[in-house]
């Protein structure tokens, strides 16, 4: 048992570990060199909860496991507007107040309906790796260039995403000047990526054990323990925003996440190991992806909050869920 749980559990530690301390370190390493702080807060930080997932799911492709990848990577998606926002919007309604959130969410509903679409056609191969990365490149971009400008609309979801961690780790905000020596930050930094790293490898090795002891397949437990294990940083900074009755920011943090997660965790992880998308990811799990995007969506246009009862209707929905993949 502990050679199943043992591995699972101290993969998750290292990986949330490691992740934080490989963020701090790079922020205080760009700061250190004069980064502009709204540069280093909309790259930096706000692909910094993603790491988990990102080194995951590359070296479950890489070990020969595309349902544990592609799982981890449809999985966080699914748990991150279900439980995470469900669990968010408990805490305190969720008031969407901003027209560039909403956009921000069209954007992530395209993306989810974009990669369902390429999955179920073809093989995802270094080609549509690298235009994924590309359109996350653009994408971030796109959002520097409307937060210099301040447009009167409202921040969007990368900023967002930033905000949240930043205010749930104020470590992670630039320091003027750095409280410590480049050397320092730069050891903190490859110390994180090292304990990342290994992390990773635990909880894939884990997971795979997990599957074939259990006779559960590999993609379940991708979608599942994997997915939500990687997501727990999204899980307490969009909790910490509700408790601070940030609606914007914790909608922003879900909403950046998910797209980070597909066309960032996507396009690496094809681009490190082309492949096929799992056919019980393609014909069902994307589906649902899409479905509680375009509900996520809807409640942010509506201008209608995500109260309490919908928070409940969407912890509710997570749990059909797992309970319709379990075998």
């Amino acid at each position: 048992m502990f050679e199943i749980w043992g591995p699972l559990a101290g993969g998750l530690i290292l990986l949330v570990v490691g992740g934080e301390l490989l963020v701090r370190g790079a922020v205080r390493v760009a700061a250190g060199l004069g980064v502009s702080p709204l540069v280093i807060g909309l790259t930096l930080v706000g692909f910094g909860t993603s790491t988990p997932e990102l080194v995951t799911s590359v070296q479950a492709a890489l070990a020969g496991a595309p349902g544990i990848a592609y799982g981890n990577i449809v999985g966080s998606s699914i748990a991150n507007i279900l439980l995470i926002a469900g669990i968010a919007a408990l805490v305190s309604p969720m008031i969407i107040a901003s027209s560039a959130l909403k956009r921000d969410g069209v954007v992530m509903l395209a993306v989810a309906i974009v990669f369902s679409a390429v999955a179920f056609t073809m093989p995802l191969g270094r080609v549509a790796g690298g235009l994924f990365v590309a359109a996350l490149l653009a994408y971030i971009y796109l959002a520097f260039r409307q937060e210099r400008a301040a447009a009167p609309a409202g921040h969007g979801a990368v900023y967002e995403k930033s905000a949240a961690l930043q205010e749930t780790d104020a470590a992670l905000v630039p320091a003027q000047p750095p409280q410590t020596s480049l050397l320092v930050s730069a050891l903190i930094a490859i110390g994180g990526l090292v304990l990342v790293v290994m992390g990773g490898r635990l909880l894939v090795d884990g997971a795979v054990a997990l599957a074939r002891s259990y006779a559960i397949s590999e993609t379940v437990i991708g979608l599942t323990i994997v997915a939500v294990g990687t997501s727990m940083p999204e899980l307490v900074t969009s909790v910490v925003a509700g408790i601070r009755k940030q609606g914007d920011v914790a909608f922003g943090n879900i909403v950046g996440s998910n797209i980070y997660n597909i066309l960032g965790i996507g396009g690496f992880t094809a681009l490190a190991s082309p492949g096929a998308v799992p056919q019980e990811i393609v014909a069902f799990d994307n589906l649902v992806m899409i479905g509680v995007s375009l509900a996520f969506v809807a409640f942010a246009w509506t201008g209608l909050r995500i109260a309490r009862w919908e928070g409940a209707a969407l912890l509710c929905g997570y749990v059909g869920y797992v309970y319709a993949i379990w075998p």
